[in-house]
């Protein structure tokens, strides 16, 4: 442990590129144990490669949508008003209703391995299902649907990853996951392309009907492979590729990182969490990403307005998803290494000045596209307030779950109605013009930045408190242990923590 504290003190330095550069890609550290390596390693291989393709298809499944209504579905439905923002309403609203149930449900040993298997088998078929509607209500029904059954699966999975990884391991993790956000996204706009050009009329289907097609094809075996690998929690029923010693070693990490495990769950779980501030901090914060985020993923309405190709709608804005991919990786990782409320700013910086060239919005048509693509640094804000969560709140599982599914709940309410009012389909004030909707988000991204750097103050204040009535606290009998704390890796403030070992005196 010597070693790790040494470490950890080094990197807390100033680093060379050529360190920094090593500590990026340093998810295996040389320092730990053999056998917390390779239980990394299977965790990596597990976890990782589940939750990856598991959010993959989340967002291919629901950003097909989008680009089905600019492939072929707006035509051939008649789809001339807000059909698109309702289509979005009804997914957002199940999204809403069942996040806190789902994340509850998700924090229970026993049902936390098989809940995501199961929620993405069947909506998977519904998924198929969307290739043989007739109507706009029918569509209305499977978005409500599908919304329903997707809603744990974001917030659940970073449940699932604070569960067992902790400090730099943790924001290393979530940012790769969280790259599968943008390259399901990027990929969906591909897949359209390729159904429009080579699909339309195969089978006597028009090509935006096949987009769900494949999608489906593609959900079904991800779920499939979930029932086999996906380990749940620590204290889930074991799978078949982890031994009894690496569950043993897996809980033996999380007392070191101060994770606490689940507990039972009841009322008292609200009360909790209502008295302390993390609740209301991170709950304001990511109802302001979301107000913030809603009109970045259009791009392809601009293009189409515009009188670009259906091809080119559908191909040129995944030149925004790839920037959001490098983000999301490379800006949590940095997170993990320096303070990440630079991270954030540098990020609240290339979304304002975006932002303010959409408001002026009669620029040269190549500022146009630069502030759209500029928009996908944006990728990495998600990842950090989330690993930020999972760091704070370590010391409750049901309070961790209850405030990620609150966010999600809460936040994703404003999906439901500020679309309709602040960013409408059509009209003098619609898209992708936003009249109203370019200032609205420009407010929400300042709040943002603030909402983040609030909740790392207040975090430092409570461990200055906890430091100061170490201190001074009563001491019980002479019995002592030793006790392994890391302040969550880079903390919650993105500064890399320092292992200590410090006696834990039992009252």
């Amino acid at each position: 442990m010597a070693e790790i504290a040494e470490k950890q003190n080094d990197q807390g330095k100033r680093l060379t590129p050529w360190q920094l550069f090593k500590e990026v890609f340093n998810w295996y550290p040389s320092e730990y144990p053999s056998a917390e390596r390779k239980l990394l390693f299977k965790l990596d291989l597990s976890i990782l490669v589940f939750a990856c393709l598991c959010f993959f298809v989340k967002y291919l499944d629901q950003t097909n949508i989008s680009n089905a209504y600019v492939s072929g579905l707006k035509e051939d439905f008649g789809l001339y008003g807000n059909q698109l923002n309702y289509l979005n309403v009804c997914y957002y609203t199940a999204y809403v209703v069942f996040q806190v149930p789902g994340l509850l449900l998700m924090s229970r040993p026993n049902l936390a391995r098989w809940l995501l298997p199961t929620l993405e088998v069947l909506w998977g078929i519904a998924t198929f299902a969307t290739c043989k509607t007739t109507n706009i209500n029918q569509l209305y029904a499977i978005r409500f649907i599908i919304g329903m059954l997707e809603a744990p699966v974001f917030a659940g999975t970073h449940f699932i990853l604070g569960s067992w990884y902790g400090g730099h391991e943790l924001f290393k993790r979530a940012g790769t996951w969280f790259i599968c956000n943008a390259l399901g996204t990027m990929v969906s706009g591909y897949l359209q392309a390729a159904a429009y050009t080579n699909l339309s009329g195969v089978g006597g289907m028009a090509g935006w009907r096949w987009l769900f097609i494949i999608d489906g094809v593609f959900t079904i075996p991800v779920a499939l492979l979930g029932y086999v690998i996906f380990p749940g929690v620590p204290d889930s029923p074991k799978p078949f590729h982890l031994t009894t010693a690496d569950i043993a070693l897996a809980k033996e990490r999380l007392a070191r990182f101060k994770v606490r495990r689940p507990g039972p769950l009841g009322l008292d779980v609200f009360k909790r969490s209502l008295q302390r501030w993390h609740i209301y901090v991170f709950v304001f914060c990511y109802i302001a990403m979301i107000c913030s985020s809603y009109p970045l993923s259009y791009m392809s309405l601009w293009l189409k307005a515009e009188g670009y190709s259906v091809v080119q709608v559908n191909r040129l804005p995944t030149v925004t998803y790839a920037i959001n991919i490098v983000a999301s990786w490379l800006g949590t990782t940095l997170a993990a290494i320096y303070p990440s409320w630079i991270i954030y700013t540098i990020v609240t910086v290339c979304c304002v000045f975006s932002t303010i060239c959409m408001i002026i919005w009669d620029i040269p048509t190549g500022l146009h596209f630069f502030a759209w693509y500029l928009y996908g640094v944006y990728g990495c804000a998600s990842p950090i307030l989330y690993s930020a969560v999972n760091t704070i709140v370590r010391d409750d599982s049901e309070e961790r779950a209850l405030i990620l599914g609150s966010m999600m709940t809460i936040g994703y309410s404003f999906n439901i109605w500020v679309p309709l009012l602040v960013f409408p389909t059509a009209g003098s004030n619609g898209a992708p013009r936003w009249r109203k909707g370019w200032p609205f988000i420009l407010v929400w991204f300042v709040l943002l930045w603030l909402g983040f750097v609030a909740a790392i103050v207040l975090h430092k204040r409570d461990q200055k408190r906890k430091t100061v009535y170490a201190g001074t606290g009563p001491v019980g009998d002479s019995e002592t242990d030793t006790q392994v704390s890391e302040d969550a890796g880079s903390s919650a403030d993105g500064e890399v923590a320092v292992v200590q070992e410090t006696p834990v005196l039992k009252a």
